[in-house]
């Protein structure tokens, strides 16, 4: 009975912090769902203030479809600079050696990348794509995107037009 109960308080606390990444994205991408259609409301409003020709209620119209975008904006840039950072870091200050997987060097010569690079294919080759994300935290990577190791770095990359979409420097130790 101990034990049973033992391992029900261990799942009860072990369970909410796995789920929190994922739930807290669900929240993020249903904000931006909502910001998106609050968008289409108020530049649906804009044309019909136009079609009035109401001249007042057109720049009232248009500032709240210019506050729409700026919260869509917002949310959108608060999604991708907040979510999974803190959650491979404390992984990672946890168990360094699943992070250090020593002297790592390719056939190419080391580029510090920046979000939005466009990079050869070489670079993103099967043999540097990091095949089980999960186990070191990472998001999930979208359709037609892949994490790839580069050096100590670790890029999210649009396989189709060869972008860099994020950039983890020092991702490894």
């Amino acid at each position: 009975m101990k034990k049973f109960i033992t391992a029900t308080l261990l799942a009860a606390v072990a369970m909410p912090a796995a789920a929190l990444p994922t739930a807290a994205y669900a929240q993020s991408t249903r904000e931006l769902r909502r910001d998106r259609q609050d968008i289409r409301e108020e530049q649906r409003e804009l044309r019909q203030a136009q079609r009035r020709g109401n001249p007042h209620e057109v720049r009232e119209q248009r500032r709240d479809v210019r506050e729409a975008h700026q919260e869509y904006r917002e949310d959108l840039r608060d999604r991708n600079r907040n979510w999974g950072d803190n959650d491979w870091r404390t992984n990672r200050d946890r168990n360094r050696g699943v992070y250090s997987r020593g002297n790592w060097r390719a056939p190419f010569r080391y580029n510090r990348f920046t979000a939005g690079a466009r990079i050869g294919a070489p670079y993103f080759g099967s043999r540097y794509i990091i095949a089980d994300p999960w186990r070191y935290h990472l998001p999930r990577a979208g359709r037609y995107q892949s994490w790839v190791r580069h050096y100590n770095d670790v890029l999210l990359i649009d396989t189709r037009r060869g972008v860099v979409i994020r950039v983890l420097p020092g991702f490894y130790w």
